[in-house]
């Protein structure tokens, strides 16, 4: 919205676009709502409906490529149809301006995942960037993780403060997701996952996305690679096992890119990378996207 790009339009800026994800063999994409700062905390509802209005009309302009999803079944029409699948999202739960009445409407509108909190404090919970309060969800967001589960709506808790974190596992009856978080055994990050947060995620049913955003890969300072992506993959294997694991690239929502992933249509490099590794095909199936839409179809239906 903001650089003029156009979807249906291969671009030389930017991280994703039709051509490239057709490129990378992408069939299903989610596609995050981020509300900038400037428009926290009084005018986040409408930057969000604004960014839903480009997602709608990119959409309408390239209806034969790609199409909006509200279910598992509509992935698998859409994609026979030789269609790529879009899931809207929302990161940042200060879109909801503390009303369930404004979440039930996003629902309405196509919206399937939730990132309760960016890095700040919002009606919900507090981000990482708050995390010395200690606080957890408020009563608000204690009824925002009812209002979810009783929707069909995916929780994400990529971003939130760690005390929010087990609140949210207390409190959903749901498998969460951790749309695009790493370890932080591997790199001491503050949005990076602790081991005991990891195990109760994937105890419950859930995925974490591995992000390839540098300063979540390690706190080297170099170039990185696909294989420093790979490294938390392996990580995950060995503490919880291959069910788990997502990809949560944060393609557009970030700047630098390791060597071999700089867009989507990168993505087989890292295929390659994890069959040198030894993986077989249906476990890189799995982290290629069968374990989200595994949590997406028992979540939303």
């Amino acid at each position: 919205m903001n650089h003029k790009r156009t979807l249906g339009k291969k671009s030389t800026t930017g991280h994703l676009d039709i051509p490239r994800m057709k490129e990378g063999g992408i069939d299903v994409q989610f596609f995050a709502v981020f509300i900038e700062d400037i428009y926290k905390p009084d005018r986040s509802l409408k930057r969000a409906l604004q960014l839903i209005d480009c997602f709608y009309k990119e959409i309408e302009k390239n209806q034969d490529d790609i199409s909006l999803v509200i279910n598992y079944n509509q992935i698998k029409e859409v994609n026979r149809a030789g269609k790529i699948a879009a899931i809207l999202s929302i990161e940042g739960g200060e879109a909801l301006e503390g009303d369930l009445g404004v979440l039930r409407v996003l629902h309405k509108l196509g919206v399937r995942l939730l990132t309760l909190t960016w890095n700040q404090r919002n009606q919900i919970a507090d981000g990482i960037g708050e995390s010395q309060t200690g606080s957890g969800l408020t009563e608000f967001g204690l009824k925002v993780i009812d209002e979810m589960n009783d929707l069909g709506m995916l929780i994400d808790v990529s971003h939130l403060s760690e005390t929010g974190f087990w609140d949210v596992i207390k409190r959903s009856k749901t498998p969460i997701v951790a749309s695009h978080s790493n370890c932080y055994a591997l790199c001491p990050h503050l949005r990076n996952l602790k081991d005991e947060q990891i195990k109760v995620l994937t105890d419950k049913g859930g995925v974490i996305g591995i992000t390839f955003v540098p300063n979540f890969l390690t706190q080297e300072k170099r170039k990185t690679t696909v294989k420093d992506v790979v490294k938390h993959i392996d990580y995950l294997v060995e503490k919880v096992g291959v069910d788990c694991i997502g990809l949560g690239s944060d393609f557009d929502g970030t700047g630098d890119l390791p060597l071999g992933l700089e867009g989507v249509d990168k993505i087989p490099n890292l295929t390659e990378e994890l069959l040198n590794r030894g993986y077989k095909e249906r476990e890189i199936k799995k982290i290629l996207g069968r374990n989200f839409l595994r949590v997406f179809k028992e979540v939303v239906g």
